[in-house]
């Protein structure tokens, strides 16, 4: 097991060097960068009678004054070849340091630790909402094979999984936000949340997060719930069973203390990465539709500006941890079934 887990932690450090070139080399042939941004924003300032193109130094069919060029091309690095900066990069990642964002003027730690709080609502909420109904309705289903309750629900399941998220969004909001007025439309906590107590804080908290949470959640357990009735299902025509049934153990024990964790594992081994991931995984379309300020939003916005310092800074922080989550994972199936060897 030792020289596993120490095989797949050396194989991390390719990967990550992988993962990172090639996103750095895409973005050296992605047109609109910082300072080509910097040159259209000269040029509008120009265009909108500024002399020096809003301070810009924007000089008509001269374009940009060639020093001040220089000095923006500094300011952001680009004085240096791409094979040195990809180097300084990596040294920088080396000391967990993510580097600081173009146009935010912040460090992308900051902007992590900023958004975070409303990525790990939403994920959190759904990610525990989902394996509390998808597990037990997994079960029932599987005990239930068949019945008139397993096509109801498998009906349901799947109606639900084929509604994208952003469009339950919209019909919540227009429904439940707009003409009933029970909930919300935007944000995460009211105007005045510190001046409440905090049981109203708790309150206000959950009354915000109910229709982002409820978009997300009715199409993320479809899968967890048919992955638990399916193992659960080939446990149950298995050997062991019904000799347990023969020594007259009740459907009760049979069903939790034998069947249970060998039918868990598929499930366990998906934890760990479900549960990581529900701290840093961002929903664009929902933080968007609910005028949440999330990890989504942050990516999204980051790729649209050219903000290569937080685009390639969160894919360093993600891919890492995507890594250590997996690893993880492959580990907890010898805790689920101890005959599992990595020989």
């Amino acid at each position: 097991m030792f020289v596993y887990i120490l095989k797949r932690i050396l194989l991390m450090i390719p990967t990550l060097f992988g993962v990172l070139l090639v996103t750095f080399v895409v973005t050296q042939f992605v047109p609109g960068g910082p300072v080509e941004q910097y040159m259209a924003e000269a040029k509008a300032g120009a265009g909108g009678g500024g002399a020096e193109g809003g301070g810009l130094s924007y000089r008509g069919g001269q374009g940009v004054d060639p020093k001040k060029l220089e000095q923006i091309k500094a300011l952001y690095g680009f004085d240096k070849p791409a094979p040195e900066r990809f180097m300084l990069m990596l040294k920088q990642y080396f000391r967990f340091d993510l580097g600081r964002s173009f146009f935010q003027n912040k460090d992308v730690w900051q902007l992590v630790k900023e958004k975070l709080p409303v990525s790990i609502s939403l994920g959190l909420w759904t990610f525990f909402i989902s394996y509390l109904v998808a597990v037990p309705l997994g079960v029932a289903k599987a005990v239930r094979a068949g019945s008139r309750f397993d096509f109801v629900t498998t009906l349901l399941v799947l109606v639900g999984y084929a509604i994208p998220g952003f469009v339950l969004g919209v019909a919540l909001l227009v429904v439940f936000g707009g003409q009933l007025q029970w909930f919300p439309l935007r944000g995460l906590t009211s105007s005045n949340w510190e001046e409440l107590s905090w049981g109203a804080r708790i309150v206000d908290y959950l009354w915000h997060i109910a229709l982002p949470v409820t978009a997300m959640v009715l199409g993320s357990f479809a899968v967890t719930t048919m992955l638990t009735k399916n193992a659960f299902l080939e446990e149950i025509r298995k050997q062991y069973v019904l000799t347990a049934r023969a020594k007259g153990l009740s459907e009760r024990q049979v069903l939790w203390k034998h069947v249970f964790r060998n039918a868990l594992i598929p499930i366990l081994t998906g934890f760990p990465a479900a549960f990581i991931g529900a701290f840093f995984t961002g929903a664009l379309l929902i933080e968007t539709l609910f005028s949440l300020d999330g990890m989504g939003l942050l990516s999204y916005e980051s790729v649209i500006r050219r903000d290569y310092p937080v685009v390639l800074g969160t894919l360093y922080l993600f891919t890492l941890i995507g890594l250590v989550t997996k690893l993880i994972s492959d580990i907890s199936y010898v805790w689920a079934d101890p005959r599992v060897k990595f020989d």
